[in-house]
């Protein structure tokens, strides 16, 4: 299995809209790389190498800091978004059945008042970066949402509808950087992994890759390695967008595996996960009954008390 690369340029951030007939032939490339693959890579997506890269940079100062500078950052620290702030090495399990995932990450959650960003010399700009990319990934992700309600012959703004609190505290739409620091092979618990097989949670996700070292599942059940493209975004479909399509669209599951031994470099990534609002209610669009109702706000808080249950 090989991802599609889809050219996203007629509709890229850097223009103001596409004709019908660009949307169209768009939506069909989406549709079947979402149906059969579940993944694509889009190429000029409007978003830089060099705005991924910055990100990339302040937020790879802020990990290498001292734990102890990083602790008043911490996931569920803030009472307004408890999604937000930095999570710690082998913290989260997102395949719940095997030891926490060697990762860090930082999440960008909630813009918040009296939320509190790391400010300090070492991670200059950390808050402004970090928004400003949190904004052009929302821009792109509706762009995308439009183009798959169209490819689905649904309303085109039938998605957007369920995804206008965005940056709010009413949407758990989240900028994750994540880290993967050195592993040493041996030392790794039996069945721990840099990221736990999974699938994501809720409508689409937008992946920056620094390096390789993702696996995607193929329907026959065989894991295969994902390139790193300079330069393009991976994008898959979701959990819930499974759930609202009645399984048009797939969501499948991914992982990211331990380097070779003697491998003893860091790896790095941005991911835009996007959920509905919270109290979007998601219903099969077809009008069938196939899953039951369920807000995005439920569905996303079940999945974390999942991932985080011994954490």
């Amino acid at each position: 299995m090989s991802i599609p690369v889809v050219d996203f340029g007629v509709y890229s951030l850097r223009k103001e809209d596409a004709t019908d007939e660009q949307l169209r032939t768009l939506g069909g490339e989406l549709k079947r790389a979402f149906s059969q693959v579940g993944f694509l890579f889009f190429q000029n997506s409007g978003i830089s190498e060099e705005e991924v890269e910055r990100v990339m940079e302040t937020s790879k100062r802020f990990f290498l800091q001292a734990e102890e500078l990083k602790k008043p950052f911490t996931r569920k620290s803030f009472p307004n978004n408890p999604n937000h702030g930095w999570v710690a090495l082998e913290t989260e399990r997102l395949n719940p059945s095997q030891p926490g995932d060697l990762k860090e990450a930082f999440n960008t959650a909630s813009f918040h008042p009296d939320i509190k960003w790391p400010s300090s010399d070492a991670v200059a700009g950390f808050r402004e970066i970090h928004t400003s990319f949190f904004q052009r990934c929302k821009e792109l992700s509706l762009r995308v949402l439009r183009v798959m309600a169209l490819s689905l012959d649904l309303d085109p703004d039938v998605f957007l509808h369920a995804h206008r609190f965005i940056g709010t505290d009413e949407n758990g739409t989240t900028l994750r950087s994540l880290f993967y620091p050195p592993v040493k092979s041996a030392m790794a618990k039996e069945g721990q992994l840099r990221c736990g097989e999974h699938s994501d949670y809720g409508s689409i996700t937008l992946l920056f890759q620094g390096s390789e070292g993702l696996q995607v599942c193929t329907r026959s059940g065989e894991f295969v390695s994902v390139p790193s493209v300079p330069g393009a975004v991976l994008v898959n479909i979701a959990d819930l967008m499974q759930r609202w399509t009645s399984d048009q669209l797939v969501s499948v599951r991914h992982r990211v595996l331990l380097p070779p031994v003697g491998d003893s470099s860091t790896r790095q990534s941005l991911a835009y996960f996007v959920q509905p609002d919270d109290e979007a209610l998601i219903t099969c669009c077809d009008g069938s009954d196939k899953y039951p109702p369920i807000t995005g706000g439920d569905y996303l808080m079940q999945r974390f008390s999942e991932s985080y249950a011994k954490s």
